[in-house]
Order: structure tokens, then sequence, then C-alpha cells
């Protein structure tokens, strides 16, 4: 469960017992109500599900947050297990994206849930939240590590209502193995299409002949995004190191990189950040197991 305003230490698809928490704050329960359930990936049995909140006129939390679902398994133990929310705030609603599994528990029950099917949900929670004011950003994402990127883009470029971009540079560098498990590709398409200061940038590590995007991993297209962005700006790379007598809470940086998938991509992103003399305040992260 994500816990950490920087680095975030322990996944968002981490199950847990309510026995492992029992001694923790017991927080309200809602129930959801499935809305609309959509695969993005028949190969890689990746859905979209749209969700109601009964009860509240309002479901808010902060873009970047997850939910954890509350469910009992067949064994009649309380699970819980935490889902990133995809999707900016929006009254009642909210969505998820999530890969089945083989043998997951969480993972079949959220997809094989009817239209009307309800679940319970606890939360918002977690510290994988955009830094304000917004500053020039490069979010980095891979497989469903989209979901709380998504959530991000909508709240900053939302499709009705002011761009709260503020004209800052935004990239979305989404990566993964093959074309087809390229989630919300026509949207962002889209959006890339409406703001000239969004960026989108696919790549795919294993991508056939006929691919005309990018290759390779997201690591080496951020190192050209900051080489690019160095070069435009005409700022040294790297660059100067804060002032050791600013506290950390303090110091205020021009651009931020939000970074989401699993651990060994979060941790080569994070160290590419740092061999171009980032600020660890510089660098959000959420791992996933």
């Amino acid at each position: 469960m994500p816990a950490s305003a920087g680095d975030t230490p322990m996944s968002p698809c981490r199950p847990s017992t309510f026995q492992e928490r029992e001694n923790t704050l017991v927080r309200e329960l809602y129930t959801a109500r499935l809305e609309r359930r959509l695969c993005l990936s028949e190969a890689a049995q990746c859905f979209h599900l749209e969700f109601a909140v009964e009860g509240v006129k309002d479901f808010v939390f902060a873009p970047g947050q997850f939910v954890s679902v509350v469910a009992t398994d067949p064994r009649g133990r309380l699970e819980s297990r935490a889902y990133s929310l995809a999707s900016a705030p929006k009254g009642d609603r909210f969505d998820l994206c999530l890969n089945r599994v083989e043998g997951g528990f969480f993972s079949n029950l959220l997809p094989d849930l009817p239209a009307g099917g309800t679940i319970q949900i606890e939360g918002p929670l977690g510290f994988f939240t955009l830094r304000e004011p917004i500053t020039d950003s490069i979010l980095v994402g891979t497989g469903t590590g989209i979901a709380p990127l998504r959530s991000f883009l909508e709240w900053i470029f939302p499709s009705a209502g002011p761009d709260r971009s503020g004209g800052k540079e935004i990239w979305l560098v989404f990566g993964t193995r093959y074309e087809g498990e390229v989630y919300y590709r026509e949207e962002f398409e889209a959006m890339a299409g409406r703001h000239a200061n969004f960026h989108y940038l696919t790549t795919l590590s294993r991508a056939p002949e006929d691919w005309r995007g990018l290759r390779g991993y997201v690591q080496d297209h951020v190192a050209r995004i900051l080489e690019e962005r160095a070069a435009k700006l005409g700022l040294p790379l790297p660059p100067p190191k804060p002032d050791p007598s600013i506290p950390p809470a303090q110091l205020r940086f021009d651009v931020h990189a939000y970074i989401c998938g699993l651990s060994d991509m979060v941790a080569a992103v994070r160290e590419r950040l740092v061999g171009f003399g980032w600020h660890r305040k510089q660098i959000v992260s959420e791992r996933y197991d």
C-alpha cells in the first residue's frame, strides 16, 4: 500500500488482511457500483472499470491516490487490495485499471463483476500526488502504472473545464512490450492534439519491424527529454546543487518526475535522474509488486 510522498516503498497492489491491520485506524467503507467495463487489451487481459459510489454526491480524492477494495475470499478471510484511481475526481464516479492474473482473487473478482454489481472500498489513500504549483513534469509509467498518471492528466487537462497546466510542459512516457498493451492510446493522442504543451511518447521494448514509434526502455527516453529541455532552456546538466542551508521541505524546483510501475523500472528511471543531478525531492514514485 502506498505510504510515501517521495519514493513509495510499498505497492498499491499488495494484498493485506484486516487481521494484519487490526491495530490501525478503522476507516469508513463505501459501496461502489460498477457502471461500465471495457477490455483495454485482450492479450494482457487489462480492464478499465468505471464505478459510482453510492450515497455520496462527491467522492473526493486527490489525483494519484488509491482505494482499497475489501472482500471476503474463498477461505472466509476478509482481505483488501489497493488499486490506484485511474481518473480525476468527477462527482461520485471513479475509474480503475487492472490486469486479470491467473489465480488472483481480486484481479478476477473485479473483471468478472456484472454491471450493477457492487464492491466495498475504503479510501481514498496515498501520497503519490502532484506537487503544487504545477511545474514542468515528466510522467513515466509501464503497464497498469498508467492508472494514476491518467488521473493526473485528466485533472491537468480536463475535457471540460480550464487547463490547469499553467503553460508548463508535460510529458507522458509510457513503456510496454507490445503494441497491443498500449493503454488509453487514442485518449492520450487526442489530448496531445488539443494541448501543445502535452507530449505523449510510447516506447516498445519488443517492437515489431513495422512499428514506427519509439523503441527501448523508458529511462532512455526520459534522458533524451532532459537533454533536449536543458538545451532549449540553456540550462546546465547536471544542474547546480541546492543550497544546503535550505531545508528539504522548502526546496523549490522547476521540474518534477512522477514514476509508476514495477520496481525495476522505477529504480532504473530514478538512477538515470540522479545521474543527471536531480534531487530526491524532484522524484515522486509509486512502486508496484
